[in-house]
């Protein structure tokens, strides 16, 4: 289907590119095999990973691969949680690392030029030096720019800002021929032709390969405070959301989370969550630029919880405190992650929370399983973890992963359907990749897939950016 690559393709990759760009001995390329997902399969490898160091290499790549039919599997970070730039045919793997500059500061339209290979990290440290501001925070700041983009990566704060897809302005996208395109633009208003911007987004480089991305900023907000809210049950901390939106508060940051994990991420960490009341904990984020209106939004969600079966409100209101509490609820994945099989990414309407998370219990007990749950109970993501463990007074206990898989395997299709069935999905911001590809037709009609493929084949009519992904 695919050619391979032999020593004829090699010297033709490393003319382009340099010798010190065009990896292939089986040290260098193991790094490039996997991603965050954390049951990797085998037989994934490369057989050279190239890094090129500007548009016109890429390109040039690309018309090479396309000429010769050789699969290309474009890669960031490598921090994507369902395989998305893990190699099914062997071929080209495409580093963007190389490609990391932050280009432009445009403070007239409040807008950032980057390469794809910058990190989210970076990025944050260049716009905040220059006063401004990236609000959505949307993954690990080791992801790159161009696989943020390409997965449409969403993050807590979704609820008041939205997705990576809300900050993308304009792109350059390298397309399997090689040809490069320029959609979009230093633009709020577009509505000439159709909107390729959108397209690229969230396509997991199976249509084109990002090089550029144009980012809105913004002016940093001046205040930030934290809520930890402890309830009884699950419905009751979620019925409280639509309560705090009713009030006209729109929290920068609504999760929930269960104390089974925060107790874990208390240990791995060594440190200290502010209460251990009742099962399940809203932790609320509220940002204003003034301290006095930061003080009259707390009061009222803490008003409006109160009186809707709150056990108590805590209040994060230094620097050093909330700084605490979120490293908690993010350490949460890295304190169970060596037990974790699958952390599925489902989005449901934000109501139907309560109802997927009864579903989830409900599938732990038919199949004695340890799910531990937590998400973002403002945007309807919820993040179930399926365990190859038993979690049994406060200690994790490990268990035997192959006389789990059955069990585990039907858990998440009976979750996935679940989604469906409440009008979710099977992914709100970690993407299908490879490993949730058979299961696309539980979240998407029969004619929306067949319409995805059919732009798949006119962008990509040789089939040779990221094959084996999504479908």
């Amino acid at each position: 289907m695919y050619r391979r690559i032999d020593e004829s393709l090699l010297t033709e990759l490393v003319a382009l590119c340099g010798q010190n760009n065009v990896l292939s001995c089986r040290d260098e390329v193991c790094g490039y095999t996997y991603d965050e997902y954390v049951c990797q399969p085998d037989g994934c490898a490369p057989e050279v990973v190239v890094r090129p160091g500007s548009v016109e290499e890429v390109s040039a790549v690309l018309k090479l691969a396309s000429e010769r039919r050789i699969a290309v599997t474009p890669r960031g970070g490598g921090t994507g949680l369902a395989g998305g730039c893990v190699p099914v045919y062997g071929g080209i793997v495409l580093s963007m690392q190389r490609m990391n500059r932050f280009l432009e500061l445009d403070r007239k339209n409040q807008l950032a030029v980057v390469e794809a290979g910058i990190t989210l990290g970076e990025f944050i440290q260049a716009v905040e030096r220059e006063g401004f501001y990236f609000p959505p925070h949307p993954g690990d700041e080791g992801a790159m720019f161009g696989g943020m983009i390409a997965t449409n990566a969403g993050g807590s704060r979704a609820v008041k800002y939205g997705s990576i897809r809300n900050y993308i302005r304009g792109l350059e996208v390298v397309l399997a021929d090689g040809q490069i395109i320029h959609p979009g633009g230093k633009l709020i208003k577009n509505s000439t032709g159709y909107n390729l911007v959108n397209l690229f987004i969230g396509s997991e480089g199976t249509l084109g390969v990002i090089t550029r991305a144009i980012v809105q900023v913004m002016s940093r907000p001046t205040f930030l405070r934290t809520m930890v809210i402890p309830f009884g049950g699950i419905e009751q901390a979620i019925d409280n959301v639509p309560l705090i939106f009713e009030k006209g508060i729109v929290p920068m940051a609504v999760e929930f989370v269960g104390l089974d994990v925060i107790s874990l991420s208390e240990k791995h960490l060594s440190l200290n969550w502010p209460t251990h009341q009742g099962e399940v904990h809203l932790m609320v984020i509220v940002d204003s630029p003034s301290e006095d209106d930061l003080s009259r939004l707390t009061e009222q969600i803490a008003d409006v919880v109160l009186e809707n079966g709150a056990l108590d409100v805590f209040v994060a209101d230094t620097p050093a405190r909330q700084n605490e509490v979120l490293k908690i609820r993010s350490e949460i994945y890295e304190a169970i992650k060596k037990e974790t099989v699958d952390i599925l990414d489902i989005c449901v309407p934000r109501s139907e929370i309560p109802g997927h998370v009864r579903k989830i219990q409900e599938v732990a007990r038919k199949y004695d399983l340890w799910i531990p749950v937590f998400g973002h109970a403002g945007d309807g993501n919820v993040h179930s973890h399926l365990m190859k463990a038993r979690y049994e007074n406060g200690q994790v206990l490990p268990l035997d992963l192959e006389e789990l898989r059955p069990k585990l395997e039907a858990a998440r299709e009976e979750l996935f359907r679940d989604a469906g069935s409440r009008g979710g999905v099977i992914s709100g911001e970690h993407g299908i990749g490879l490993y949730k590809k058979k299961y696309l037709s539980l979240s998407l009609e029969a004619a929306q897939i067949e319409v995805m493929k059919k732009i798949k084949e006119a962008l990509d009519p040789k089939g040779i950016l990221n094959p084996g992904k999504i479908f």
